[in-house]
């Protein structure tokens, strides 16, 4: 997660665009994400999934009342993109999307615009500044009225050492009941080897990740009200469809819960 714009070495929101079949990348983006597809071709499944999870989160959290949505680690703009969803389901739904790579900064500013009765804003951070990411946030939503906390396929880039466990709870705690919190994480649970050895070329090209269990990734949910199915490999959320790939394939873990 480095917010330096280097474009000779890979960044984990251009490495996810590569895998999403984006344009918006480059030479050593590519390269990286190449190596990775090789030692485990399911790399390339798991994004396209996360973005039906966003879809389907974002769609129960309109239904379930949310106007207000943070999402941290916004990634590159790919359609349907969270305002897109949220103001489908109501036009002044406000949305804050956070990054701290300059390219998505750039793209989010150009194309990241909603509708005339809602708002999206960005916010250049990193997920480990929870205090800065809270202070930009408080200048677009109401922290008087329930947010959707959005943490798509970006708690893995924080090691143990960052308290990713830590900035969570921080940033629930500044919310206020009936706020909820949405989060997609990679395990090696279903593949063991196959997501080990992507790992560790993505952290040999300076993308670390840390590959945690069902139950690590419940932790994230401490303290909150849980939505079912509770804590599940994302394709067995609320599924809309069969999509013919297997858990371990995906390799993600999904949950929503809710702020008592």
């Amino acid at each position: 997660m480095s917010d330096s714009f280097d474009t000779g070495r890979p960044h984990p929101a251009r490495v996810y665009d590569v895998l999403l079949g984006g344009k918006d990348n480059f030479a050593a983006d590519r390269a990286a994400a190449a190596e990775g597809l090789r030692a485990n071709p399911n790399a390339a499944t798991a994004p396209l999934q996360n973005r039906a999870f966003m879809r389907r989160t974002v769609r129960f959290l309109s239904d379930a009342g949310i106007r207000q949505f943070l999402d941290i680690g916004t990634g590159l703009p790919t359609s349907p993109t969270v305002h897109e969803v949220a103001q489908a389901a109501d036009p002044s739904a406000r949305i804050v999307y956070v990054d701290n790579d300059p390219l998505v900064l750039a793209h989010a500013r150009a194309l990241l615009t909603g509708t005339p009765e809602g708002r999206t804003a960005y916010i250049d951070a990193d997920l480990r500044d929870p205090e800065k990411i809270l202070t930009e946030t408080r200048r677009v939503l109401d922290f008087g009225e329930p947010v959707g906390v959005l943490l798509f396929a970006v708690l893995h880039f924080l090691g143990d050492d960052a308290d990713p466990y830590g900035i969570v709870a921080r940033l629930m705690a500044e919310l206020p009941s009936g706020s909820h919190l949405v989060v997609s994480h990679i395990t090696a649970d279903h593949d063991p080897e196959a997501w080990a050895r992507f790992a560790e070329i993505m952290r040999r090209q300076g993308i670390d990740s840390r590959l945690r269990d069902r139950v690590e990734v419940a932790r994230f949910f401490n303290g909150l009200e849980p939505v079912g199915p509770g804590v599940v490999p994302i394709l067995q959320w609320r599924p809309e469809e069969q999509t013919g790939f297997t858990d371990a394939q995906v390799a993600l873990y999904g949950g929503v819960a809710r702020k008592r």
